[in-house]
């Protein structure tokens, strides 16, 4: 048996050298609850402290919840 070619009964997602995009609608976490100031602390690869806490609220008074939007791929 030929190992080059991937093994047909295997899911295309799963497949080696699958460069096909993900669907956009399928990148976004957020899901229409409210978004906390430790979301975006934790989406911004931050620690939380009160310092990246009180970032965090301004952020959000400032942008809303698409400030998390904005910090996720």
């Amino acid at each position: 048996m030929s190992t080059s070619q991937p093994d047909a009964s295997q899911p295309s997602e799963s497949r080696a050298g699958d460069d096909r995009a993900t669907p956009d609608d399928l990148l976004h976490a957020r899901t229409g609850t409210e978004v906390s100031p430790e979301d975006v602390v934790l989406a911004a690869g931050r620690d939380i402290t009160p310092k990246n806490l009180e970032w965090a609220r301004r952020k959000l008074a400032d942008e809303g919840p698409a400030a998390l939007d904005k910090l996720l791929p």
